[in-house]
């Protein structure tokens, strides 16, 4: 475990030197050229915006034993217009579709689900209540999504955590039957419980058993058959705590990450407060890096199993893409990145592998398609700044009225 530490501390100090760029066109697949003005980094160069598949690289293992991107409120699109007929008043946290995520490789989903206007719907809001100015889509049109890509991509898995508000009747159950996604479902009489492996990526594949999905409410589990979260993964403190280097506090409903209680760990990696602008820093693969350090020793020399993080894309140069191959390279295969692993190689065995934010993410491991989805520009000022102070101005006056009603 000694090397994991050592290797985990210098990941950032190691990172390679992205190239300059003027345009897109100066960079490979799967990269853009940008810069991150917040880092003091306004020199253009090429930056990643999709992953590689570590299963499809190091194959067979328990699913567990794997590092995979989540997107936090999946659903939180700049982009995505208004379908109440008001002007949305909230944040966001990322700015492209979810079925763009899933091309790029992300295969964790956060999204938040209320009761509203009669159906189940994304929803970016607070106090267990959605409201016309915080409501995003129905929740069936992401789930349709979803279906969409396991369909088409027969080898994938995706996780959902489910930020729970629906109190209709078999509400959720019914939502992932009309969405068609019931026969993808992993069983919660089968998920591991007490620290035990998951089943191999192949055994899911085999069986078809590739959608697992998570809910905030426990009584989910015994009604509805969706599984409690905290009875199978462990999980740090969202926002600012999961952000501050050398600590790693439990979320309160969590067990503590040393404890062994579950062999799923999700960090949570975003501020309370996304701001767009300054997310190329937050993402930048050494902030990362260190925050993946803190809580792996918090949780007793254990790897994340998912990260989960705002406005994935951006970054200065490899991001969150980076870390997941280095994380995974360390874990699976003892390589400095997932890319220099080779299979059936004993650990600590590697190929020389080039680095994915100098020519291309896609070069090793499975191919994605998607695409770059940028709304608003890397400035000072922006729309999405402005919105973020009203709303914030707006939900303290709202929660302090109806407190007072």
């Amino acid at each position: 475990m000694a090397f994991f530490s050592i290797t985990l501390f210098s990941l950032f100090l190691s990172l390679p030197c992205s190239f300059a760029c003027s345009s897109n066109s100066d960079c490979g697949a799967g990269l853009y050229c940008g810069n991150c003005p917040a880092d003091g980094k306004t020199q253009k160069t090429c930056i990643r915006a999709q992953a590689i598949e570590p299963a499809s690289i190091v194959k067979g293992l328990p699913f567990n034993k794997y590092t995979w991107l989540v997107t936090h409120n999946s659903f939180s699109n700049v982009n995505e217009p208004s379908n109440t007929g008001v002007q949305r008043i909230t944040f966001y946290n990322q700015e492209d579709t979810v079925a763009n995520q899933l091309k790029n490789g992300i295969r964790g989903l956060m999204l938040d689900m209320y009761d509203f206007d009669g159906d189940i719907w994304l929803c970016h809001s607070f106090q267990g209540q959605c409201y016309n100015f915080t409501a995003f889509e129905p929740a069936i049109n992401i789930l349709k999504e979803v279906e969409s890509f396991l369909t088409q991509n027969p080898t994938e898995i995706i996780t959902i955590f489910i930020e729970d508000y629906v109190r209709t009747p078999m509400g959720l159950s019914n939502l992932l039957k009309n969405a068609d996604l019931m026969k993808y479902l992993f069983p919660v009489t089968e998920m591991p419980i007490n620290g035990k492996d998951w089943p191999t990526v192949t055994e899911m594949v085999a069986k078809n058993r590739r959608l697992i999905v998570f809910s905030s409410d426990s009584s989910k589990e015994a009604n509805e058959g969706i599984a409690y979260q905290w009875h199978y993964l462990l999980e740090n403190e969202s926002g600012d705590p999961g952000i501050s280097p050398g600590s790693c506090p439990n979320r309160k409903e969590s067990q503590p990450l040393n404890s062994g209680f579950a062999s799923l760990f999700l960090q949570n990696y975003f501020p309370t407060l996304p701001v767009q602008n300054e997310v190329c820093k937050e993402n930048s693969a050494a902030q990362l890096s260190q925050m993946v350090q803190s809580c792996y020793n918090a949780a007793g020399n254990r790897m994340p199993s998912f990260i989960a993080v705002n406005f994935y894309m951006r970054s200065d140069g490899g991001g969150v893409f980076d870390v997941q191959d280095r994380i995974n390279g360390l874990s699976l295969c003892g390589c400095s990145t997932i890319a220099a692993c080779q299979a059936g190689a004993p650990m600590g065995v590697c190929k020389n592998a080039a680095p994915a934010n100098q020519s291309t993410a896609t070069q090793n491991g499975n191919v994605y398609s998607g695409t770059l989805q940028f709304s608003f520009p890397n400035s000072s000022f922006s729309l999405q700044n402005v919105l973020n102070k009203l709303s914030i101005v707006v939900c303290v006056f709202f929660v302090i009225f109806v407190s007072l009603l």
